[in-house]
C-alpha cells in the first residue's frame, strides 16, 4: 500500500560552511534530530525518509531512539544529487525515482525550529492547493539595486509607507516545509507547482543555518524555546 504522506529530509555530508553540520550537536542533540522529532510525531506522516550520501550521517540517524523511531528509513542519495551544484529539485527527483509515495512533505534539517504542529498545518491545507510552502511575516521594506547605483522600492511606495502596526507585511519563504504530490512534482520538476498555499510559521522560524553565526542565533532560540540548561 502506498503511503499517503511521507516526510523526506535531505542530509548531505559535504557541507562547506560547517563541517557535517547536519549531525553536529545543537542545544543538546544532533541538528537533524530536531527535524526528525517534528516529523515522526506528526499524525499524518507514515514514514520519515532521510536521504543521505554519508555513512556518518546514516549511523547517527539510525541511533535515533525516541518515540515513533520505527517510522525512520534511510535512503542512499546518488552522487549526482549530492554535489555542490545539485538543486533541491535534483534531490527530490532522485528520491522519487527510488521510493513510491502519494504526497511528500519536504523538510530542511537546517531549520530546526520546525514543529509537529507546523507539519500538521501544512498537510491539513494541502488538499485545497497543488502545493504548499511555509512562510513567515516580514515587516521590512525591500529595495532593488539598479544598474546606475540607485535603488528602487519593491512592493511599497515611499510616499505611502505604512506604520508597522498598520501593515500586514509581506510573506517570506523560510525554506522549512514544502508539500507536493508525487504527480505534481513529476509534472513541474519543481518543489512548487500550480496553485500554491502557505502556512505561516512563527517569526523565529525565519532563521536557518547556513553560516556559523546562524548556528549561534538558533541555538540560543532553541534553548529559550525549550528552556534547556546551558
Amino acid at each position: 500500500m502506498v503511503n499517503k504522506y511521507i516526510a523526506m529530509i535531505p542530509a548531505r555530508g559535504g557541507s562547506k560552511s560547517i563541517h557535517l553540520k547536519n549531525i553536529k550537536e545543537i542545544a543538546g542533540q544532533p541538528l537533524i534530530y530536531w527535524s526528525i522529532d517534528a516529523a515522526v510525531n506528526s499524525k499524518y506522516i507514515e514514514k520519515v525518509y532521510i536521504s543521505t550520501d554519508s555513512d556518518e550521517i546514516k549511523n547517527v540517524v539510525l541511533k535515533y531512539n525516541k518515540k515513533n523511531k520505527e517510522k525512520i528509513v534511510v535512503v542512499d542519495r546518488s552522487e549526482s544529487s549530492a554535489t555542490d551544484t545539485a538543486t533541491t529539485e535534483d534531490v527530490m527527483l532522485d528520491f522519487t525515482s527510488k521510493v513510491d509515495y502519494e504526497n511528500m512533505v519536504f523538510i530542511q534539517c537546517t531549520n530546526p525550529l520546525i514543529t509537529t504542529e507546523d507539519i500538521n498545518a501544512c498537510v491539513e491545507i494541502h488538499p485545497k492547493f497543488d502545493s504548499v510552502l511555509s512562510t513567515v511575516v516580514q515587516k521590512r521594506f525591500y529595495w532593488d539595486l539598479q544598474k546606475d547605483g540607485t535603488i528602487k522600492e519593491i512592493g511599497h511606495d515611499i510616499r505611502k509607507r505604512p506604520r508597522r502596526q498598520d501593515w500586514d507585511g509581506v510573506l517570506a519563504e523560510n525554506g522549512s516545509i514544502y508539500v507536493i504530490s508525487r504527480e505534481n512534482l513529476l509534472k513541474g520538476k519543481c518543489r512548487l507547482y500550480g496553485r500554491i498555499g502557505t502556512h505561516i510559521m512563527n517569526d523565529d522560524s525565519y532563521y536557518e543555518i547556513d553560516e556559523p553565526i546562524d548556528w549561534l542565533i538558533i541555538e540560543e532560540i532553541l534553548k529559550h524555546k525549550y528552556k534547556l540548561k546551558k
